[in-house]
């Protein structure tokens, strides 16, 4: 697993000073380029899930429906799409989520979950959490149960990985960098 971290963080360009001062970015655009990386970092998310029956894939806007699309596909699982408020066509249930510099709300479609549905849920990077938790509170609403939250990217400073821990929620991600 050590040789696979290596690989994966040295495929995730680091941009600086992005969106502003003093943060590092973490992009993972260049990882999905190279069709090696892409492919070892989707089979490492799906690798402790082979055995689990899942219903669906949740991914979150929008890096998370490359890689929850990818996801639903190894396992067989359906896929649904958590967006920001506005972009799905049919009835949606909303919630409001906390990001780093204020607020905003995501939404899915009514009927994307079922009760009991197991879902897990995946986006490319873990920061303060609130995205995803705003998600796991979405797909619970709907009474989805959350078996997992997987991510590329942690990064543990920011205190996200806790905030999902904390509702229940078991955490997987592949790598993870120091600082913000």
């Amino acid at each position: 697993m050590a040789d696979i971290q290596q690989t994966l963080a040295a495929s995730i360009r680091a941009i600086h000073d992005y969106p502003k001062p003093g943060i590092i970015f973490r992009d993972i655009t260049t990882l999905l380029g190279d069709a090696a990386a892409f492919r070892s970092a989707v089979d490492e998310l799906v690798r402790p899930y082979a055995d689990l029956a899942v219903d669906q894939i949740a991914g979150i806007e929008a890096r998370g429906f490359i890689l929850g699309g990818a996801m639903a596909h190894q396992l067989s699982a359906g896929f649904v799409p958590i967006r920001k408020k506005g972009k799905l066509p049919h009835t949606t249930v909303r919630v409001a989520y906390s990001l780093e510099y204020g607020v905003d709300e995501m939404e899915m479609h009514v009927d994307a979950v079922k009760p009991g549905d197991k879902v897990i849920l995946c986006d490319d990077l873990i920061a303060t959490g609130g995205t995803a938790e705003g998600a796991v509170k979405l797909l619970r609403q709907l009474g989805a149960e959350v078996v997992s939250a997987c991510f590329v990217i942690d990064l543990p400073e920011l205190g996200g990985r806790k905030k999902l821990e904390a509702l229940g929620v078991e955490v997987r991600t592949l790598v993870s960098f120091d600082g913000h």
